[in-house]
């Protein structure tokens, strides 16, 4: 009985996702920690467009495969989500240097994995990140960083800001 129940849930919440997030393939379940939902550059820019985000790349191209383009394919939801966050709150204008694409460091919670997404550095946005976040010290390549209150990481790499998103940010 008590498995019926839980497979029930999961198909429950996975037919939710769908109708909620058309588009958007769920990984996992609800009951899985570590479960993220991807998506794809289309999803993303569509989400980047409703709220005035742009991205630029200095190959002027969205290959995932290539570190000269700004590539959203196999972004996280949440990280998406984060940034629209970060854009509702700010009201600063926000543009994305850097997603999944290849040429960054390499780790769990890196930009090929999804988690990670690059701005441009933007007198608003910095100032909004130095008065809003807290200040947690610098990172060990020696980058300032500031921790948002939903625990997301803001470091100042110098010409951008390098954001690391475990979640949307209160979305």
């Amino acid at each position: 009985m008590k498995a019926t129940r839980i497979t029930k849930t999961r198909a429950a919440l996975t037919a939710l996702a769908l109708v909620v997030a058309p588009g958007v393939a769920v990984l996992g379940t609800a009951t899985d920690a570590f479960a993220v939902t991807k998506i794809s550059h289309a999803t993303a820019t569509d989400m980047f467009r409703q709220v005035g985000i742009t991205w630029s790349s200095s190959g002027n191209c969205s290959d995932r495969n290539n570190p000269t383009c700004t590539s959203f394919e196999q972004l996280n939801l949440a990280t998406a989500q984060g940034a629209q966050t970060l854009k509702r709150a700010s009201g600063c204008a926000l543009n994305i240097t850097g997603g999944t694409e290849t040429g960054h460091a390499s780790g769990t919670y890196s930009h090929w994995n999804g988690y990670k997404l690059d701005y441009s550095k933007y007198t608003c946005v910095g100032n909004y990140i130095k008065n809003n976040f807290t200040y947690i010290g610098l990172r060990g390549d020696g980058a300032p960083q500031w921790r948002s209150g939903s625990g997301n990481i803001y470091a100042d790499e110098g010409n951008h800001w390098d954001v690391l998103y475990y979640n949307c940010g209160g979305c």
